[in-house]
Parts: structure tokens; C-alpha cells; sequence
């Protein structure tokens, strides 16, 4: 996708990723996916692996993690079904990012849409409750929402199409390249947060950034 000046930008919703973006999630998914793994008799997880759990649905990290193990990833889902191990009891490690909220009152101030989409399932009503979120987004958007999950575009599509906005005037803020293919496939500028080393529209270090980026 082509930079184009961002004064020329005519943005009405401003859509954030999850992890990384909304919450520093690390000790939450090393955590919860260590967990798994000793209880399947695996040992604790390696670094591409805990790069790829940070940005996929948790069918498709037991898949990436346990798929090449006999009968581990059967295992595991087991476990996630029978809840000995609840998802809901990992988001007390999640830590919020900071100016998050101060952002999103703003952009209400503005009269712009906020919201969210995830790579994410059934954790994330836990989120938006512990954390009090639900009032400051218009729409949040789940891989149980959709058929195809990130970096599908469909995600994005149905935000757009529930808004009925043009693809130019949404912005995604996303932290990693499934966020990033997500965005572009999808016509929409993507706003890297914190991470220099994707292609992106703008590139911001704070929340409070994206006021900046919108004036």
C-alpha cells in the first residue's frame, strides 16, 4: 500500500489489535502456554513458538506448538474443554498499555469509532470486563467471529462493512506482520505500535500518538 500525506487522512474509526497494542501480553501467553505444555509432559516453550502464540488463535498455537508431538495437541485440547486449565485465569497477567484509555476517550471526544480485532476467543469477554474496556469500543471483533481469522481480511471487512465506512478512513494499530497483512489486504492503513521492523502507514511509540497522527 502506497504512504500517502497524512493531512490528506479522513479517518472515522480507529481499529486496535490485542495483544501487544492494548496489553503487554507476554507473561500472560508464556504463562498459559507453559502451563499446557507441563501438563502434557512437554517441555516449556521455544522462542519462535512464543513469537507465534502472541499473534494466532489458541487452536492455531496448540496446532504449532503440540502438532508435530504424538497425540499432544489432542491432549491439550482436552484440557482447554475440560477447563483444568480456564483462559480467564490468565488475564490478571496481562499489564495495560500505557495512555491506552486517555487515547480512546479522546477519540470518543473526536467523535471517532473505536474498536478492536483479535486473533482472540473466548478470553477476551474476561478482558473487556477485568479491565472495564467495553465502554470505551463501539465493536470488538474475535476469531470466533469470524470463518477466517487473521491475516485473513475478513476481520477487518466486517468492521467496516458493520460501520459502513470507506476502507480509507480506517486505521488499524497493530504490533506484528499478522497485523500487518491483515490491514493491507484489506485496503485499510496500517499503524505499526512499537515495532520499526514491519512496512507500515505511520509509526507510533505511545497511544496518545494516534491523537497526534489524526489532527
Amino acid at each position: 500500500m502506497m504512504e500517502t500525506q497524512k493531512a490528506d487522512w479522513k479517518i472515522r474509526c480507529v481499529i486496535y489489535d490485542c495483544d501487544g497494542v492494548l496489553f503487554d501480553s507476554l507473561e500472560a501467553n508464556t504463562k498459559l502456554y507453559n502451563d499446557l505444555c507441563a501438563m502434557v509432559g512437554r517441555g516449556p516453550l521455544r522462542e519462535e513458538e512464543l513469537r507465534y502464540v502472541h499473534t494466532h488463535t489458541v487452536f492455531e498455537a496448540l496446532h504449532f506448538i503440540f502438532g508435530e508431538s504424538d497425540g499432544l495437541e489432542k491432549k491439550a485440547l482436552e484440557i482447554l474443554k475440560e477447563k483444568k486449565v480456564d483462559l480467564k485465569n490468565y488475564v490478571e497477567y496481562l499489564k495495560m498499555e500505557p495512555h491506552l484509555v486517555e487515547a480512546l476517550e479522546k477519540l470518543k471526544g473526536r467523535g471517532l469509532l473505536r474498536a478492536i480485532n483479535t486473533n482472540r476467543t473466548t478470553s477476551m469477554k474476561y478482558i473487556m470486563e477485568r479491565f472495564n474496556l467495553w465502554p470505551h469500543f463501539e465493536m470488538v471483533v474475535t476469531a470466533l467471529d469470524v470463518k477466517n481469522p487473521k491475516p485473513h481480511p475478513e476481520s477487518l471487512e466486517k468492521i467496516i462493512e458493520t460501520f459502513k465506512l470507506k476502507k480509507e478512513e480506517a486505521i488499524f494499530v497493530g504490533d506484528s506482520d499478522v497485523d500487518q497483512q491483515t490491514a493491507w489486504s484489506s485496503g485499510v492503513r496500517f499503524i505499526a505500535y512499537k515495532n520499526k521492523d514491519i512496512p507500515n502507514n505511520a509509526y507510533i511509540e505511545d497511544h496518545l500518538d494516534v491523537i497526534k497522527l489524526l489532527q
